[in-house]
């Protein structure tokens, strides 16, 4: 029997297939590999998740309850429309950097899992982004600070642009002098993003 207590073993189940989807840039984790990292019998999958898509959507929903937590916390700050939407950008970064397979992943289970559960994946998941962009982009218009556009479309343009960044390591391995996406290398990409983003959002003056 393992020794660890069964919420500590469920989590680091969890965090284990995190960490090699992160480390081996990758959407998919091996059960034998899981357990060889974990140091936790493969057996605990099905104990806990039912079988490994459970266990990849259990890593979902961890996940996403992380960020829905944390764009409430942002939409609820005193702060203008573009302090706030420039916080987004650098927490979207910071995101993907910590769990760059995070939408692929989400793409993933909503693809292959049956239209309810599918259904549910996005409600619980895509729908709150949405809507956190129809309000941080409707907040901004009202204050004149942001020209009016389509908030899906925003939130294509700004998780397609972080998604596509950070699961790169092939073009920066093949393309440049490097192959690691390291914190010095967020820390432009955020910089970026904001510049490129923020400013494509703003009422042009003059």
């Amino acid at each position: 029997m393992d020794a660890l207590a069964p919420l500590a073993a469920r989590d680091q189940l969890l965090d284990t297939a995190s960490a090699i989807m992160r480390e081996e840039d990758t959407v998919d984790v091996s059960l034998s590999e899981l357990a060889a990292r974990s140091g936790l019998n493969s057996a605990l999958v099905k104990y806990y998740f039912g079988n490994k898509a459970g266990l990849m959507t259990a890593l979902l929903e961890r996940d996403f309850a992380a960020i829905r937590k944390a764009v409430d916390t942002l939409l609820a700050k005193d702060a203008d429309p573009e302090t706030k939407l420039r916080l987004h950008m650098s927490a979207v970064v910071d995101t993907f950097f910590a769990t760059p397979y995070i939408h692929r992943l989400l793409m993933r289970q909503i693809r292959e899992e049956p239209p309810a559960e599918a259904q549910r994946l996005a409600d619980m998941c895509l729908k709150p982004l949405l809507s956190a962009y129809e309000t941080l982009i409707h907040d901004g218009v009202v204050a004149g600070v942001f020209r009016p556009v389509d908030p899906q479309l925003f939130y294509f343009t700004v998780i397609g642009a972080a998604d596509r960044f950070f699961s790169a390591r092939l073009v920066l391995h093949y393309c440049s002098d490097r192959d690691v996406l390291d914190e010095a290398l967020r820390d432009r990409y955020r910089t970026h993003l904001n510049d490129f983003v923020v400013a494509g959002i703003l009422v042009r003056q003059g």
